[in-house]
């Protein structure tokens, strides 16, 4: 099991004005934060922190691949994932959900859990269509999708027999 304890920064206990780490993620990391959209993967993350006058500056680089479904046959896929972010942390008492990339931290507490935002900048670089290279799908999933999908011809069609529904539908284009 993955401790997500790691993930939580203490940005006032910060000694210098610039820290670095890094985070090696795997499918243990995912399992802990119950992800529904990533199955698994392995990924590095390396975040750069600098203190500036009244906020702090996150980078996030994250390289690797994650675990998901293919769109085509369900089988896991591989996706590649290479993805920058930058994350603004203030401390305050009031949070401001009114920029996206401005997080306001309790200034008492002082400490920024990034176990879930790492997770989002990982989900927002998958493509929104994931599937196999051609070729690649499970091609008996493939082949059933064809015929459901009425991709694969009847036999009236190949005999030149049309539907007569379409029939009417190229009367009205000529």
């Amino acid at each position: 099991m993955c401790n997500l304890e790691i993930f939580k920064i203490d940005l006032k206990g910060m000694k210098t004005d610039e820290q670095r780490l890094d985070f090696d993620l795997n499918n243990d990391f995912f399992k802990a934060l119950d992800a529904s959209e990533v199955k698994g993967g392995t990924l590095h993350v390396s975040v750069s922190i600098r203190k500036a006058i009244g906020f702090y500056e996150l980078q996030f680089h994250t390289e690797g691949t994650v675990t998901v479904p293919c769109d085509l046959c369900l089988e896991d896929m591989d996706q590649p994932i290479v993805t920058d972010n930058t994350l603004v942390a203030k401390l305050g008492a009031e949070t401001n959900t009114e920029e996206d990339d401005v997080v306001t931290v309790e200034e008492n507490e002082g400490i920024l859990d990034t176990a879930w935002l790492i997770y989002e900048f990982i989900a927002l670089a998958i493509p929104i269509k994931h599937v196999h290279a051609p070729g690649k799908c499970n091609s008996a999933m493939t082949q059933k999708l064809e015929e459901l999908s009425g991709a694969v011809r009847s036999d009236k069609e190949e005999d030149g027999e049309i539907d007569p529904r379409w029939e009417a539908l190229l009367k009205l284009k000529k």
